[in-house]
């Protein structure tokens, strides 16, 4: 069994996720000892990161570096279009305050058996203040080594200067009541100018923040007035999914929820979820959750931030091979990202796929995607199955770019969800 742990751990205490040039910035770090970063809007942890401009609402990026004393960090913010790539503003157009500023806000992990430091940085803060909408991506960097990028954080700002209103349904433009949900979006913009609704105006729809799956459309159906409609649109169709999976490990003392063992060997405690199987083919079941969310939480901290402890997480899914692909964890647990750290191992021996992540003590959201070959968008049909009974949360976030404009402005944003 410890040789088992041993190799298990060997799988992820290597990995190192390069710089990838050229491609949309994501929440992501670029090293196994900066962990569990959050991006969150300040007093509402579950909310999208997104505020509002000129507004009081501030958004919170916390991160953990796997160290026993302090790196001197620094950090820089980007600009970014509805793709996530730097605009063509300069940093004096979208900010005021210089940017390369300090991370300050840093503390020490308390009686936990893996040693870190715990950062934070605030956004807008005394240094550094926003002045245009849109996307940001902060960049983290030791002290004076701006090339040499540990993490990058993402969220946005909008101007609320439209209403958005949007709604889901299962009755879809390619079935009623089947695997699909399909968005609706109106844009209602009395007090604010469009000229060209068919070409000046972006709606990007995602679900559950994931990347994969998100939806970009340009063409509004109709125009009435100054409500501007998108309905009907099978650009924003998706797969309904499958409600997430759940664990909590929010103690060293007891099993929690979905964890069915915890031992220790040295020098970290080892969590044993039990064994998942698929959910396809069987019928829909309800499970309030997070959205592919986590919260970090030890039971008996009084700042779990620095009193939760590391675990080696084992995910285990007994399902055959499937042909033609890969399966990865999803969630916020794994950035949403479809790479080595998210990727299910298919064990011969066991006939299961099988997978270690290092994570932080609290209560957790995943489920198991099936990526083809060749494609970049995952389902979930062959692993939880499509379910429109489903709650899933959906971000709308309208875009505005008319002629001669050199970024894309955020006016507006939403959230629905499904089953509401």
């Amino acid at each position: 069994m410890k040789k088992l742990l041993f190799i298990s751990f060997l799988l992820f205490s290597g990995q190192w996720l390069g710089a990838q040039n050229n491609e949309p910035y994501r929440t992501r770090s670029f090293g196994f000892d900066w962990r569990t970063i959050q991006v969150q809007v300040e007093d509402n942890q579950l909310a999208p990161p997104v505020i509002t401009l000129g507004e009081a609402n501030r958004i919170v990026i916390s991160f953990d570096h796997l160290a026993e004393d302090v790196t001197y960090l620094q950090y820089s913010i980007v600009h970014c279009d509805a793709d996530w790539r730097p605009s063509q503003l300069s940093e004096l157009e979208y900010m005021d305050g210089m940017n390369t500023n300090n991370v300050e806000d840093y503390a020490f992990s308390n009686s936990t058996f893996a040693h870190y430091v715990n950062y934070r940085i605030t956004l807008p803060n005394d240094d550094v203040q926003l002045t245009k909408s849109g996307n940001y991506v902060v960049l983290v960097y030791p002290e004076f080594e701006p090339e040499n990028i540990v993490l990058q954080a993402c969220f946005s700002v909008s101007e609320q200067c439209v209403t958005v209103g949007a709604g889901v349904t299962s009755r879809t433009d390619i079935g009623y009541n089947t695997e699909y949900q399909q968005v609706d979006v109106t844009v209602s913009h009395p007090y604010y100018q469009i000229g060209d609704p068919f070409n000046d105006l972006k709606v990007q729809v995602s679900q559950n923040s994931r990347y994969d799956n998100e939806k970009l459309v340009t063409k509004p159906l109709r125009i009435m007035n100054d409500v501007i409609y998108y309905e009907h649109n099978r650009d924003l169709i998706f797969q309904a999914g499958n409600e997430y999976r759940r664990f909590e490990m929010v103690s060293i003392q007891y099993a929690g929820m979905g964890i069915t063992d915890m031992q220790y060997f040295e020098p970290y405690y080892h969590a044993f979820l039990a064994t998942d199987y698929p959910r396809y083919g069987s019928s829909y079941y309800y499970d309030r959750t997070q959205y592919g969310r986590y919260v970090i939480r030890e039971s008996n901290a009084s700042d779990s931030d620095l009193e939760a402890d590391y675990f080696a997480v084992h995910f285990t899914l007994d399902e055959d091979r499937l042909q033609g692909g890969n399966v990865y964890i999803d969630g916020a647990l794994t950035g949403h990202l479809y790479d080595e750290n998210s990727l299910m191992q298919y064990n011969e021996e066991t006939q299961q796929y099988e997978r270690v992540l290092f994570l932080k003590q609290g209560a957790y959201n995943y489920m198991y995607l099936f990526l083809p070959d060749g494609s970049s968008q995952a389902t979930a049909a062959p692993t939880e199955g499509n379910y429109y009974e489903t709650v899933n949360e959906y971000l709308v976030k309208v875009y505005h770019r008319p002629p001669g404009a050199r970024y894309d402005r955020l006016i507006g944003t939403a959230i629905c969800y499904s089953g509401r």
